[in-house]
């Protein structure tokens, strides 16, 4: 099993990163010397990437990749086998460190990244965009996110809509189930729980949703 790292940035956010994705933000320069602290899982101590010597050298190429070719990017959905792919991630939260660095993470494996950070921008983001999955925070800034739920359902085709939240309760989880929410993800979570889940999407057609 893939070591797994936890990134922080700022004093209260973090997330699980696996160590071959750490490695490629910090040659694709996700991760910059001075701005991010790590530790392995499950681990104490924190400590800044740049210090490690195993990680060293992906600091050295990104530097040498801004003097010459940028590294190349994973064709969207690489990271899901089969038909069951999402490309387009729309992750709506307000915490603007988690977005950063999850949309970090997820960009390393291929999907392509869209962020909103209270109602009215996820609103703008759905009018413009029509993702294949939303990852939605429930505890927004300006709304209640189960009405902006109701809302992304009546969009034809309806994204997929994984909840997240700090605060779940299986009244929450049943309301959310009730307006088609495909699954109900508990803070903090990483990437590998979002893979996992994306793994088990049924496609449009099997959902039995039209075109």
């Amino acid at each position: 099993m893939a070591r797994k790292w936890d990134l922080r940035r700022g004093t209260s956010v973090y997330l699980q990163v696996a160590d071959t994705h750490i490695k490629y933000l910090i040659k694709a320069g996700k991760i910059k010397a001075g701005e991010t602290v790590i530790k392995p899982a499950n681990l104490s101590g924190w400590r800044k990437p740049e210090e490690l010597e195993e990680l060293k050298p992906f600091f050295q190429l990104y530097e040498k990749s801004r003097r010459g070719k940028s590294p190349k990017r994973r064709p969207a959905g690489r990271a899901i086998a089969g038909k069951k792919k999402i490309k387009h991630i729309l992750l709506i939260d307000d915490e603007q460190e988690l977005c950063s660095l999850l949309g970090d993470s997820l960009s390393s494996r291929g999907f392509e990244m869209t962020f909103a950070h209270n109602k009215r921008q996820a609103l703008k983001s759905l009018k413009k965009n029509f993702p294949d999955l939303v990852l939605l925070d429930l505890s927004l800034p300006d709304g209640d996110g189960m009405l902006l739920l109701t809302f992304i359902r009546e969009m034809s085709p309806p994204p997929v809509v994984i909840i997240t939240t700090a605060f779940g309760s299986e009244e929450a989880r049943s309301e959310a189930t009730e307006k088609g929410a495909f699954d109900f993800l508990d803070k903090p979570y990483n990437e590998e729980d979002i893979i996992r889940r994306i793994r088990k999407m049924p496609t449009q057609a099997e959902r039995g949703e039209s075109q």
